[in-house]
């Protein structure tokens, strides 16, 4: 039989890439850590290749895990929104069944829990499944009901409805142990996540207000390729700053600070009652916890 890859195993495979380990992502979609890790090892063997290592206490992806990371959203995509067009999935005319969220990597290891336990007190009896894209895919997705809510870092960007606040992300700047800034003079090294992108925006934009010489030294098209980048040594990134440190990761008080991100939600044209209350409200209680 010719190696597949399936859908539940690529479902935990970028849970783990996004939540920043393996015991987060179980907790986040809903299993078992060794459920979990079962999946890696049936993706490992259908590629014939490791996809995840740890180095030290830190969970990161291997090259062909990063390879793999970005086919998968691909796949997940694409599987979602089919089942949305069937009528299956994301609720619509499903009715009852699994509620999919929508979410921006930044600080997805601390918000997709909170909104997980949330929605699930909210909603017994039905499925939470969560979709990481960029927020203007993240958008249209909402639009055409393949997305029951949505979480934005930014700009909600342009739809057919509006968007309610959900409270503002920390920003912070992070940088390996030991990493040191440049003499003065050398541009400051910056990881950062390919265009387009809130955040890189908002580091490069600070960085330039303030008269910091930098350049942009690694760009990357996920979050985790920009955190294996830092913990490398190889730059500094603006990261979410949402309860402690992400592992192998310290803040960096030597660059300029940066003002919270503003977060807003949307929720689809017929999404179940009280979705878009449940889900912000979950989001505010995590930050103002995190202060």
């Amino acid at each position: 039989m010719a190696d597949v890859l399936d859908i539940a195993a690529l479902r935990s495979f970028t849970s783990i890439a996004d939540c920043g380990g393996f015991h987060r992502a179980a907790a986040a979609i809903g299993l078992s850590q060794s459920a979990v890790s079962q999946h890696v090892r049936r993706l490992e063997k259908a590629v014939g290749r490791p996809l995840v290592e740890r180095v030290g206490r830190v969970t990161r992806l291997t090259a062909p895990g990063e390879i793999l990371l970005a086919e998968a959203r691909k796949i997940l995509a694409a599987h979602d929104e089919a089942l949305a067009r069937l009528g299956r999935g994301a609720g619509g005319a499903a009715g009852a069944g699994t509620l999919v969220v929508g979410a921006t990597e930044h600080a997805a290891d601390r918000i997709l829990p909170a909104i997980t336990g949330a929605l699930k007190e909210h909603y017994p009896g039905r499925g939470v499944r969560f979709r990481l894209d960029r927020g203007t895919r993240l958008s249209d997705g909402v639009d055409r009901g393949a997305i029951d809510v949505a979480v934005f870092v930014g700009d909600a960007g342009t739809g057919t409805g509006g968007s309610v606040p959900a409270g503002e992300l920390p920003l912070a700047w992070f940088a390996a142990p030991g990493w040191r800034m440049p003499a003065p003079g050398v541009p400051v090294p910056v990881v950062v996540i390919d265009h387009p992108c809130t955040i890189r925006r908002r580091a490069l934009d600070t960085l330039a207000r303030h008269g910091v010489a930098s350049a942009v030294v690694v760009e990357a098209a996920y979050l985790a390729g920009v955190m294996n980048a830092i913990r490398g040594g190889l730059g500094v990134g603006l990261l979410a700053d949402v309860g402690p440190p992400p592992e192998g990761l310290q803040r960096c008080a030597d660059l300029p600070p940066v003002p919270p991100e503003p977060l807003h939600l949307r929720t689809r044209a017929d999404a179940p009652p009280g979705l878009a209350g449940a889900t912000a409200a979950a989001v505010r209680d995590l930050l103002a916890a995190a202060v």
